[in-house]
C-alpha cells in the first residue's frame, strides 16, 4: 500500500544518520554480494507444474466443500467472491441467516477462499474482512481473520519458498535488493521489524509473503509476527464491517489518522532495534 520511503526513514534513523556510508560495512558488502536480483526472472517448467498443481488442489478442494455444503442449489447463485462494497453487503443480506443456521460449513468454505486468495495473490482479501465483521462482529470476526490470515500467509510463503524466487524478482525486483538488505542489518532485531512491517503499511502484505523466504526470513519469525502483527489492521477492517451502510469507500479505512495510529503501534515494536543500534554506535 506504501512506498519504502518510511523503511528508508527509519534506517537513517536506527543506523544514526549512516546515509550511503552503510554500504561499506561488512553485512552491507555480504548483502550486495547476495544480491538475490542477480537470478532468474521466469518459472521453470517444473516450479510451473508444482505453481499449477497446488492450485488445482485448491480449487479442488473448495469445490468440494462447496458440494459437501447443505442448501447450495438455493445460495449457489448469489456465491460470489466480493469485489466491491456493494458485493460485501449483498453477501451480507443474503448470507446472514445461512452463516447463522450452517455455522460450521460457512467458516470451513469461507477460510478456504481466503487461504486460496493469499497464496495466490488474488486481490480482495479486505472485503472478505469486511464480511467477516458484518456476519460475525468484531471479537470472532477478528479471531477468523487473524488465523485465516496468517494460515494464508504462510502457505504463501511456501509455495514461494518452491517456486517464488522468480516472480518475486520479476515483480519487486528493486524493493526485493532494499528488503534483503534490510533484513541483512537487522538480525538480531528480525522479530521486532517484521512487526514493524506487518503492523504499518510500509510494505504491501503480499511482497513480505512472497519476499519473505527468498531473504531467509525463518518461518518462525514469519509466522509470530504476522499472527500478532496483523492484529490492528484487522480490528480496523473487522469493526468497519458492523457499519457498511455508512462505508463508501475502502479508502475510508486508512485515513491519515489511523496510518498514524498504526505507525505509532508500529514504533513500540521497533523501539528496541532502535535502541540496540544506538547502544552500539555509541
Amino acid at each position: 500500500m506504501a512506498s519504502v520511503r518510511p523503511l528508508t526513514a527509519l534506517r537513517d534513523l536506527e543506523s544514526g544518520g549512516g546515509g550511503a556510508g552503510d554500504v561499506d560495512t561488512p553485512v552491507a558488502k555480504k548483502s550486495l554480494k547476495a544480491d538475490p536480483t542477480m537470478g532468474r526472472s521466469r518459472l521453470t517448467r517444473s516450479e510451473t507444474v508444482v505453481a499449477t498443481m497446488v492450485f488445482l488442489v485448491f480449487v479442488a478442494g473448495i469445490f468440494c466443500i462447496y458440494q459437501a455444503a447443505p442448501q447450495t442449489a438455493k445460495y449457489g447463485k448469489i456465491l460470489r467472491l466480493p469485489r466491491s462494497l456493494s458485493d460485501v453487503r449483498s453477501l451480507k443480506d443474503n448470507l446472514a441467516e445461512y452463516a447463522k443456521d450452517y455455522q460450521l460449513n460457512f467458516i470451513l468454505a469461507y477460510c478456504s477462499i481466503y487461504i486460496f486468495m493469499q497464496t495466490f495473490m488474488i486481490p480482495g482479501t479486505i472485503f472478505m474482512s469486511l464480511l467477516a465483521g458484518a456476519l460475525f462482529g468484531v471479537f470472532r470476526g477478528i479471531i477468523l481473520v487473524v488465523l485465516t490470515a496468517t494460515a494464508g500467509a504462510s502457505s504463501c510463503y511456501f509455495l514461494s519458498k518452491l517456486i517464488g524466487r522468480p516472480l518475486v524478482i520479476w515483480l519487486w525486483p528493486e524493493k526485493l535488493k532494499y528488503f534483503q538488505g534490510e533484513i541483512a542489518k537487522r538480525k538480531d532485531k528480525l522479530l521486532n521489524y517484521m512487526l514493524f512491517l506487518r503492523i504499518t503499511p510500509s510494505l504491501p502484505n503480499t511482497f513480505i509473503n512472497m519476499a519473505s523466504p527468498i531473504v531467509d526470513i525463518p518461518f518462525h519469525i514469519f509466522l509470530m509476527a504476522t499472527l500478532v502483527g496483523i492484529i490492528p489492521a484487522s480490528y480496523i477492517t473487522v469493526k468497519a464491517g458492523l457499519a457498511l451502510g455508512d462505508l463508501k469507500s475502502v479508502r475510508e479505512l486508512y485515513d491519515f489518522k489511523t496510518l498514524l495510529f498504526l505507525f505509532l503501534i508500529g514504533s513500540v515494536a521497533i523501539f528496541p532495534a532502535i535502541m540496540n543500534r544506538k547502544r552500539t554506535y555509541e
